[in-house]
């Protein structure tokens, strides 16, 4: 059962502000070193692009994170569950959920590209799978790497799970925070093929926070996740 969490609302809107002027902003940085053809930007799977991208959103985070924190007087460690006598059990919790959860979500992601070739609806290459092709050094793939492993996971389960689904269920809706919260997670990939599974991914994370009371356990979910689905990424484009 997940624990009451002492979010204030003004904090909440205050960091989803600073977000979105922090996502807004590198926006802004991105089309202006596209219109002048500056070297990284020239496409937007090009590495500079994604840099700027990935640093203004999940890295901004990172540095709110904190902030928000001090603002209830709660450490990272407290947040973060990176302590206590079931660390174990929770990341042994969260590794069963992804044996569970993979297969589901390439089911669904197979689906997903059935329907809307059917339907006509226009499709690409990942977002994922266009950056890393475009990572032509082997630092800008580690970069990669750390981000889908490290920074991404921390970034997105802090907003989502730990603070949006508590917040808006405290707020008297319980039904708005399992599945829009989950529906805005899967939205901000930009991708309809994986809307599908990552809504999917994003409830079984849900569940996971809940039933561990813990944030660690879907931050390792969700890094284990990443990890697994980079490792076939990158077998496919030896």
């Amino acid at each position: 059962m997940l624990s009451e969490k002492p979010w204030r609302g003004e904090a909440v809107m205050q960091f989803i502000a600073l977000q979105l002027a922090c996502f807004c902003s590198g926006a802004v940085v991105i089309g202006l070193l596209h219109k002048f053809g500056v070297n990284g930007f020239k496409q937007p799977e090009d590495f500079g692009a994604a840099l700027v991208a990935t640093l203004c959103f999940q890295g901004a985070t990172w540095i709110l994170i904190p902030f928000f924190l001090r603002q209830h007087q709660i450490r990272w460690r407290e947040a973060f569950g990176l302590r206590g006598p079931q660390l174990l059990q929770t990341l042994l919790v969260a590794a069963g959920v992804v044996i569970v959860i993979l297969p589901v979500a390439l089911s669904l992601e197979k689906l997903s590209v059935f329907i809307l070739n059917k339907i006509g609806w226009p499709l690409v290459d990942q977002a994922a799978v266009q950056l890393f092709a475009s990572a032509k050094t082997w630092w800008a793939r580690i970069y990669f790497g750390v981000f889908a492993i490290v920074i991404a996971p921390v970034a997105e389960e802090f907003i989502f799970r730990g603070m949006l689904f508590p917040f808006v269920k405290r707020l008297g809706y319980p039904r708005l925070a399992w599945f829009g919260v989950s529906a805005l997670f899967a939205l901000i990939h930009f991708d309809a093929a994986i809307f599908v599974p990552l809504f999917a991914l994003a409830l079984a994370l849900t569940w996971l926070y809940k039933f561990t009371d813990n944030l660690l356990a879907p931050v390792a979910a969700h890094s284990l996740f990443n990890a697994v689905n980079l490792i076939v990424l990158i077998s496919q484009n030896q």
